[in-house]
């Protein structure tokens, strides 16, 4: 059985969709860094190749060993979307925001990615990795991989709260026999 501690980066206090964009993380309280990297195994490091991934990865790095950065744990790519509010979004065209969101599947935002697409990526990612890592990415990339361990719809996915420093701690099963499953989902240490 290998285990994947998926871990969210550290918030960007931003209020708007952000994917793509390349915001810094806040990584000021170092009480909750320490906590969580106490809390996680010396196992591989792996982020996104996103600045607020890959300093959240080096701030609980320790002496871990750290893999390349990885441009398949983006986030969704958002599209006409980035940086953009759920008001804005809605306004500009409300049927299609709420197809991508409440019937997550091929619709996607204008220029950006649509959940199928998205999961696949990530998928290629997770899937690639080898052993016990920790996966240190954003929320989108933790719903995607929950989704396949749970066994639930997109959208039962996304109505999985994932906060900025969680971990959500998944097992698989070595080979391609046999069932993910979520050991743990959105810890705060």
């Amino acid at each position: 059985m290998n285990r994947l501690w998926l871990v969210r980066h550290g918030p960007t206090h931003a209020r708007c969709f952000v994917g793509w964009s390349d915001l810094p993380a806040d990584l000021s309280d170092r009480a909750a860094l320490a906590r969580l990297e106490a809390a996680l195994p010396q196992v591989p490091v792996i982020s996104s190749d996103l600045r607020r991934a890959v300093d959240t990865a080096t701030a609980l790095q320790g002496p871990r060993p750290r893999l390349a950065h990885d441009p398949r744990l983006r986030e969704t790519h958002f599209g006409a979307w980035e940086l953009h509010s759920w008001a804005q979004i809605e306004q500009a065209d409300a049927a299609l925001a709420r197809e991508v969101f409440e019937t997550p599947g091929s619709a996607a935002p204008p220029g950006g990615e649509s959940w199928n697409a998205f999961s696949a990526r990530v998928h290629a990612a997770i899937d690639a990795l080898d052993g016990e890592t920790i996966v240190v990415a954003h929320m989108g990339v933790v719903l995607a991989v929950l989704q396949r361990a749970l066994g639930v719809t997109a959208y039962e996915a996304l109505a999985h709260r994932i906060d900025p420093l969680s971990c959500t701690c998944i097992e698989r099963p070595d080979g391609a026999q046999g069932h993910w499953r979520a050991a743990a989902i959105n810890q705060i240490y």
